[in-house]
């Protein structure tokens, strides 16, 4: 198990990789001015969608591995 400070720079990371530095600030302000039910959000993030389709939808977003431990 990785402590909290790991998840934490492994999180940034990962946004930063996949929507640059600028977004991946936009993002982590959005998440802290606005009250957001992680869970809640998470329940109906794929309804529509069959277990194919998010399949297939990370496939296509797929680029290569990502370092588990880049520092």
């Amino acid at each position: 198990m990785i402590t909290d400070t790991e998840i934490k720079i492994k999180g940034v990371q990962a946004l930063t990789d996949m929507l640059g530095e600028v977004d991946a600030e936009r993002f982590v302000a959005l998440i802290q001015r606005e009250p957001f039910d992680y869970t809640k959000w998470q329940k109906t993030l794929w309804d529509n969608m069959t277990v194919g389709e998010i399949s297939k939808n990370s496939m296509k977003s797929y680029k290569e591995p990502v370092d588990p431990d880049p520092i």
